[in-house]
């Protein structure tokens, strides 16, 4: 599958760059992370849960920079692994540039491909998973990086409840990877009967 989408990111590109290249920053904006730890300048472990409903469960990804032209984008490359739900590797290619009032224009180009079982489900639940995560992704990332830097904003408690009705996007950047093991989890608890 391939997607593209522009956001507007309401800070100038240096800001919005050290923020998608700041751990905490994005440990408290992907929903579900537990973890995030960096494994070397251009390498990245994290560990999440994703929840549906009244269950949860955990899944684990890398993600790895690649092409990086600082500060106006570069290549993530990921893989998130969720055992017998399957995988999905790819990568998303970021580009920042500037735009009117002081803004950052952020494109994506994702191309990604599923295996196991997640390459049968369908695409409506796909992205209504990840549409669900990166609008949560999004909505803290932005605050973040629009607000003054002794604001604490984290993710919404509920940011990894995933609709199956949410409207059709696809996540970027490192929340890609989130967004993936999570559709993973959603797919496996859709197949093993414990969501409805």
């Amino acid at each position: 599958m391939e997607m593209t989408n522009t956001r507007l990111v309401p800070a100038p590109v240096a800001t919005v760059w050290e923020a998608l290249n700041d751990t905490e920053t994005l440990k408290a904006c992907i929903p579900g992370c537990e973890s995030l730890e960096k494994v070397s300048d251009d390498e990245w472990r994290a560990a999440l849960t994703a929840r549906v409903g009244p269950v949860s469960a955990k899944f684990n990804g890398t993600m790895r920079l690649i092409d990086a032209t600082p500060p106006t984008g570069y290549t993530l490359q990921f893989e998130g692994k969720g055992g017998p739900a399957g995988f999905a590797k790819g990568e998303a290619k970021v580009t920042l540039a500037p735009a009117d009032g002081n803004q950052t224009s952020l494109t994506y180009v994702v191309k990604a491909n599923v295996g196991g079982k997640l390459a049968q489900i369908g695409s409506r639940l796909i992205d209504g998973a990840a549409t669900k995560l990166a609008d949560d992704f999004f909505t803290c990332f932005t605050a973040k990086v629009a607000a003054p830097p002794d604001a604490a904003i984290a993710a919404p408690e509920d940011a990894t409840v995933v609709s199956r009705n949410a409207p059709r996007s696809f996540p970027v950047w490192r929340a890609i990877a989130a967004a993936i093991i999570a559709v993973m989890a959603t797919y496996w608890l859709w197949q093993s009967g414990r969501l409805g």
